[in-house]
């Protein structure tokens, strides 16, 4: 039976997020016969009754505090991870982590270094995608339509020219932590140290005022778009897991011309982030039509009601085949094709 190891947990504001996915990704694969063991990159190795009391499908309206996320922090197990046995002896590593930490690069890192094999994006690919700065300097470069910006501090003038509302957040942080919808210049600093409070790298981006689109990557095809209608002006940690705030529409109700555009750009912008196995590639439209691209996003929700999944089932892919998919694409990288588990998984090229 082939072995897989699902990291989950950190000690980042997307904690919970993270636990949430891995409750329903753990369930799955069980259910399509791997052997699965839960390692929470905190604690170790979860037992029966750390899973019941952890790995729960809700996610709160608020991450978790700042207090908790230090006491987390200094539990961290760093590079003894892969001296676990769980981990070391695992066929296969399934990340199930958000924000720096699982998608940062570092994880991915020291996998490689131990010489693990691990769905997703590798170590550079993982760390371009998840500095945004970088990341918009990479989709420029590829034909990718983003969102004009400047990194703080900056001129005056830059700021200016970027024009009102204004986004503030991040570089390295998921899930809009720590970001601020600016209409006032006068309010800059106060909205630059709520961003400060989560990396020491803060982005100033233009608003984009149009519709919201995603489109889920897997091996490389892309899926279907879904259109995304937050309650709020952006699409912020509270829409996101909070059920009733944001309507969600896949496939998005929109020409296909449109729809291919989009389809077309997610791809263009996970290859040109060097990334594999899957992602999830945001836009917004631009005053003038444009689709821009927000981001892209190495290892996205995997509840089965996140973004992925829900564009994944639009084109036929249930969740539990999804999960198996990606499995099926990291394994066939460590030549372990033949230790896969029988089932009626899509082959994705």
């Amino acid at each position: 039976m082939t072995r897989i190891v699902v990291i989950t947990g950190g000690s980042t504001p997307e904690r919970d997020v993270a636990l949430a996915g891995a409750s329903q990704v753990v369930a799955a694969l069980r259910g399509m016969g791997y052997e699965v063991v839960v390692v929470d990159t905190t604690s170790g190795a979860l037992t029966a009754a750390d899973e019941a009391q952890l790995l729960r499908p809700a996610v709160g309206r608020e991450p978790p505090s700042a207090e908790a996320l230090a006491a987390l922090e200094a539990r961290e197990l760093g590079p003894r991870l892969v001296e676990l046995p769980e981990v070391r002896d695992a066929d296969l590593v399934f990340p199930v982590l958000h924000g720096r930490q699982g998608e940062g690069g570092a994880l991915q890192a020291l996998l490689e270094v131990a010489r693990l094999s691990f769905v997703g994006s590798s170590a550079v690919g993982s760390g371009v995608a998840m500095d945004k700065d970088m990341a918009k300097r990479l989709f420029t470069a590829s034909d990718v339509p983003t969102a004009p910006w400047v990194m703080w501090p900056a001129k005056r003038a830059a700021v200016e020219a970027l024009g009102v509302p204004l986004i503030v957040k991040p570089v390295n942080v998921g899930s809009t932590v720590g970001l601020t919808v600016l209409r006032r210049l006068e309010e800059l600093d106060a909205a630059v140290e709520i961003a400060a409070r989560y990396d020491s790298e803060v982005m100033l981006e233009a608003y984009l005022p149009g519709r919201e689109y995603t489109v889920g990557v897997l091996g490389d095809r892309a899926l279907a778009v879904g259109e995304i209608e937050p309650a709020h002006e952006v699409f912020d940690y509270e829409c996101k897991y909070t059920p009733g705030l944001t309507r969600e529409t896949f496939p998005a109700a929109i020409p296909e011309e449109l729809a291919s555009r989009l389809q077309a750009l997610a791809l263009r912008a996970h290859r040109a982030l060097k990334l594999r196995d899957f992602s999830r590639v945001d836009f917004r439209i631009a005053a003038d039509g444009t689709p821009m691209c927000l981001e892209a996003n190495t290892l996205p929700g995997v509840t089965r009601t996140s973004l992925l999944p829900q564009s994944a089932a639009a084109v036929g892919i249930d969740f539990p085949t999804l999960c198996d998919t990606i499995c099926r694409l990291g394994l066939a990288r460590s030549q372990l094709g033949n230790k896969l588990p029988t089932s009626t998984g899509t082959t994705v090229g």
